[in-house]
């Protein structure tokens, strides 16, 4: 329990159940992303970015910027070969196919839950550890 680590989960909003995660949290990963590939099936979340970019993309994508307490900060539409605005505010980032965020109701100002291997991530119980990275559970300082 504790730092991020790539794998897998669910994605859930108040309206939407169990959308498929898939986290990228190692440098590998995160630089990878979704280049490469024809789709996603679900959502990638990036943890620790507040910027993203489509070259080498094969298709669209829809980027949600989260804050610290995973509340969507702002979602836009991506083609591919394009560079993001850096969002300050920004501290990890959702991708999924362009189109996908509006069916499960992603807007700025709705929190997502991130729940992966059993913990509840993004669910509002998040700590920071010494090095501002974020982790689940109770806080260890009390």
């Amino acid at each position: 329990m504790g730092k991020w680590a790539d794998g897998t989960g669910t994605l859930a909003t108040d309206t939407v159940r169990a959308v498929p995660l898939e986290v990228a949290a190692s440098y590998r990963a995160r630089r990878r992303g979704l280049l490469g590939r024809d789709g996603i099936a679900g959502a990638m979340l990036i943890v620790r970015t507040n910027s993203v970019h489509t070259f080498g993309m094969r298709f669209a994508i829809d980027v949600a910027y989260l804050d610290g307490s995973f509340t969507v900060r702002s979602v836009v539409t991506m083609r591919p070969g394009r560079l993001g605005m850096i969002r300050p505010r920004g501290r990890h980032v959702l991708e999924a196919e362009a189109g996908a965020m509006a069916g499960w109701g992603l807007r700025p100002g709705v929190r997502v839950r991130v729940e992966t291997g059993g913990d509840g991530i993004g669910d509002g119980d998040e700590d920071k550890d010494r090095n501002g990275d974020l982790t689940a559970g109770p806080n260890p300082a009390g």
